[in-house]
């Protein structure tokens, strides 16, 4: 089975490499050449997009990521069975599926009927994020959502939450998206808006993929088209 790996942080990412550590088998990266953080579903129509060969399996795309998609699906591996997205640096809960150019490379292969799954790492300031345990729950993930049938036009989108050492393992959990929006908040210098949202502050609505992760576990949504 060929597996895409890519994600919005950029091919030379930490949690790219977390990833693809976390596969087994054959798998191919095709991954932005610089960071798209934030990005959502953006497509590059109008202009030419460079593609960079690192290595027989390794792919560094000037475009978004989504374009990574397009181009993995149709030109390099033809035969792509699975996209996997992250892991990224940040959570992306709830409405942020929207914002998010991790969660978009997925949905885009949902759109052309290939299962897909994103993976992103909620940062709890001052927590630094321990790569190695990501790539752990990550085989774990992977494992137990690939046994799971996937309905068409949808796709998994996973947390991971951002754990001290003493913390007990987290469980995998089945839940509902948060429907409600991020923090919004602008601090005004003359006539320029410095966005200034507290992403831990935003709504923790019981038994949501958000209050599941910021909770400790591993906050497993199912998104449709």
């Amino acid at each position: 089975m060929t597996i895409i790996l890519t994600n919005d942080d950029g091919i030379d990412a930490p949690g790219l490499r977390a990833l693809q550590q976390a596969v087994t088998g054959e798998s191919t990266i095709v991954a932005t050449k610089q960071p798209y953080s934030g990005c959502g579903h953006q497509v590059t129509t109008n202009q030419g997009i460079k593609l960079e060969k690192r290595s027989p399996n390794e792919y560094a795309l000037e475009g978004t990521p989504v374009d990574c998609t397009r181009i993995a699906i149709t030109k390099i591996a033809t035969n792509t069975k699975l996209v996997l997205s992250g892991i990224n640096a940040g959570g992306n809960l709830g409405t942020d599926v929207y914002i998010s150019g991790t969660v978009a490379a997925v949905r885009e292969a949902a759109i052309h009927g290939i299962p897909g799954i994103a993976i992103s790492h909620w940062i709890k300031n001052p927590l630094v994020i321990d790569w190695s345990v990501a790539t752990r729950w990550t085989s774990k993930i992977l494992e137990d959502l690939l046994s799971r049938p996937l309905p068409p036009g949808s796709f998994w989108n996973v947390n991971l939450p951002h754990l001290e050492a003493a913390q007990p393992e987290p469980k995998i959990i089945l839940c509902e998206p948060s429907i409600a929006p991020l923090p919004v908040d602008y601090r005004v210098e003359g006539d320029t808006y410095y966005y200034q949202g507290e992403y831990a502050k935003r709504d923790r609505t019981l038994g949501t993929d958000v209050d599941i992760c910021f909770g400790g576990n591993i906050a497993v949504t199912l998104i449709r088209l």
